[in-house]
């Protein structure tokens, strides 16, 4: 068997190393004057509004290499970022990926990490326009920051839900907190028992979930073709709970969730009960499932209607009567923040 080949970082050098990352990097936004290679990118917005978002993963705190493949957690690191942008109704164009790593990486495994990066570029075109590489000596450390544009004022924020709107998500939640519940099971028997190998092509759809999500470019695109213009939008990535919460706080108002209309996949309503979770509780918690939780008006409600990978799960009221849940046996209960925190 041939020997894997590892090229070490330092016998490039950090500059090194960047050119080599980004030397195949083509950009495809006209929009791209100067990209990587120079002080700074330089952008051409065309008179639109620019929106500008960052994330930060850490290893350890948001992701696991025992069970996380390199090129996975590429395309992750810039999706999450995307799914920002695309919550504020605009559109993703440009990137910057920033990195610290440790010793135990070599050039091979940078190279897998950035085909991550490059395939989500290319699947929801973007370029990729600049960024940093750094030693770390805590583990892999990733800051993203995406940038979007706007027709000028056409944003949607967090802070214009108002009495009576109907609140809807896409797809459905939970699926990446019981994939995640699912790797960590089976990293846990893989250490105790080294001999085991992980069977998960049961469950491809939950692992998918968890280490390759999606933002919901269609439902951005859906809603812009049909006309509707949520009144506030959040993506799912700490869980329905506190993403409701979140709108609910910038809005100053109130809201009615019923537990019965929140979309929940068949996969992961069987894996919670193979968990003894209750699956709700999973949605309303679990994150990271990137998914679209926004408000509309009433009237927008035919339309919304006609859309199968929309569920709408509640409805907007004035801020004195709470933010309630309603369960599917009926009882009313108050919804709290539970999902994930970043700081415990």
């Amino acid at each position: 068997m041939d020997e894997i080949s590892r090229t070490e970082i330092g016998s490039l050098g950090e500059f090194g190393l960047i050119e080599h990352l980004t030397k195949n990097n083509e950009t495809v936004q006209a929009g791209t004057i100067l990209s990587v290679g120079d002080d700074a990118a330089v952008i051409d917005q065309f008179g639109r509004q620019c929106v500008v978002s960052t994330d930060l993963l850490l290893e350890g705190v948001h992701f696991d290499l025992m069970y996380t493949p390199l090129m996975h957690l590429g395309y992750k690191a810039v999706v999450v970022n995307l799914s920002d942008i695309y919550a504020m109704m605009a559109t993703p164009t440009h990137i910057t990926v920033s990195v610290g790593i440790s010793n135990k990486f070599s050039v091979e495994a940078m190279d897998e990490f950035y085909e991550g990066v490059y395939a989500a570029c290319e699947r929801y075109n973007v370029d990729l326009i600049g960024g940093d590489t750094t030693t770390s000596k805590k583990g892999f450390v990733i800051s993203v920051t995406a940038i979007g544009e706007v027709a000028p004022d056409k944003y949607v924020t967090r802070a214009g839900a108002g009495e009576g709107d109907l609140i809807c998500v896409s797809g459905d939640l939970g699926s990446a907190y019981l994939g995640l519940q699912l790797l960590e099971r089976e990293k846990k028997i893989f250490l105790e028992h080294p001999g085991v190998q992980p069977d998960l092509q049961q469950q491809k759809y939950l692992a998918r979930r968890i280490l390759k999500p999606e933002p919901r470019a269609d439902i951005v695109e859906w809603l812009r073709e049909n006309n509707i213009m949520p009144t506030a939008m959040i993506d799912v990535s700490d869980g329905l709970s506190s993403e409701l919460l979140h709108i609910c706080t910038k809005s100053d108002v109130g809201c009615v969730l019923y537990e019965d209309k929140i979309p929940i996949h068949d996969d992961a309503r069987a894996m919670a009960m193979e968990f003894n979770l209750g699956s709700a509780a999973c949605a309303l918690s679990g994150g990271e499932d990137y998914e679209l939780l926004f408000t509309i008006k009433q009237e927008d409600y035919e339309k919304m209607a006609r859309n199968n990978d929309i569920s709408i799960i509640g409805y907007v009221t004035k801020k004195e009567e709470g933010v309630y849940m309603i369960t599917k046996g009926g009882a009313k209960h108050k919804l709290i923040a539970q999902g994930w925190n970043a700081f415990e």
